[in-house]
């Protein structure tokens, strides 16, 4: 089989082949990788708002909610943005974590699991830290708008920027455009969210783009959006990389 390896900004898409399309899971989009100081990261959309991230010996689940994780790798880390039920769920926690690492803030780890809780350190926005030995940083996530502000108000989850060598990758989790935002600097991959009312509208997301300047940027938690219309918007100012969360189901 003739496989081909594309290169945009650092980014390559993998070659696709029958054996790791079964591995990964019928359904789910080809992974990307981006080259770092560290080696290269693996980044695999899986579902929603919920993707692996793996670097060597580094598995880092994000949101893993009520996900299928068959064929993928034990995680070694496990990072949750906030509460809600399409980012964390407590009984499928407990039966993919094993002896992960896992960071999230207050308002998760109080309904973490009680088998869990030792291995859970709690990150306010703002603060650094580690996650199997990897440098992470919380940034805050919240709704501006006044009249959305009750999905998710100021203070109380996060987004992460994780460094993997000289790279870094944003995850923004559930937030609109906010000055801390805006405020990142150096980032090479940024996950976007855009979904009515809950987060980000298009227009919104295209603006945080250009007002903070990721390299590459993957809109997700997007369902009913038009991510054309997103991709447009940005124009230059990026590489927009659309992929399919939802093709697993």
């Amino acid at each position: 089989m003739v496989t081909r390896r594309i290169v945009v900004l650092g980014i390559a898409t993998m070659p696709v082949i029958a054996a790791t399309a079964k591995a990964l899971g019928a359904g789910l989009p080809p992974p990307d990788t981006l080259a770092t100081s560290a080696g290269d990261v693996t980044l695999q959309p899986l579902n929603h708002a919920t993707l692996v991230l793996v670097e060597g010996a580094h598995v880092l689940y994000i949101d893993p909610a009520k996900v299928d994780f068959t064929g993928q790798p034990a995680p070694t880390g496990i990072l949750i943005t906030h509460e809600h039920g399409d980012h964390f769920d407590p009984d499928n926690l407990s039966k993919i974590a094993g002896m992960a690492a896992i960071v999230a803030p207050q308002s998760v780890a109080d309904k973490i699991p009680e088998a869990l809780k030792a291995q859970v350190r709690v990150l306010k926005n703002g603060e650094s830290g580690t996650v199997d030995g990897l440098p992470v940083t919380a940034v805050a996530a919240y709704n501006t708008s006044a009249d959305k502000q009750q999905f998710h108000p100021k203070g109380r989850d996060n987004g992460y920027v994780l460094s993997f060598g000289d790279k870094k990758i944003y995850i923004a989790g559930d937030t609109e455009n906010t000055p801390e935002m805006a405020a990142l600097t150096g980032i090479d991959v940024a996950f976007l969210p855009m979904n009515q009312p809950y987060t980000m509208t298009p227009e919104q997301a295209a603006d945080a783009v250009k007002a903070f300047g990721p390299k590459v940027v993957y809109p997700y938690h997007y369902k009913g959006t038009d991510t054309q219309m997103f991709a447009d918007l940005v124009g230059s100012a990026a590489e927009v990389r659309l992929r399919d969360w939802y093709a697993a189901g």
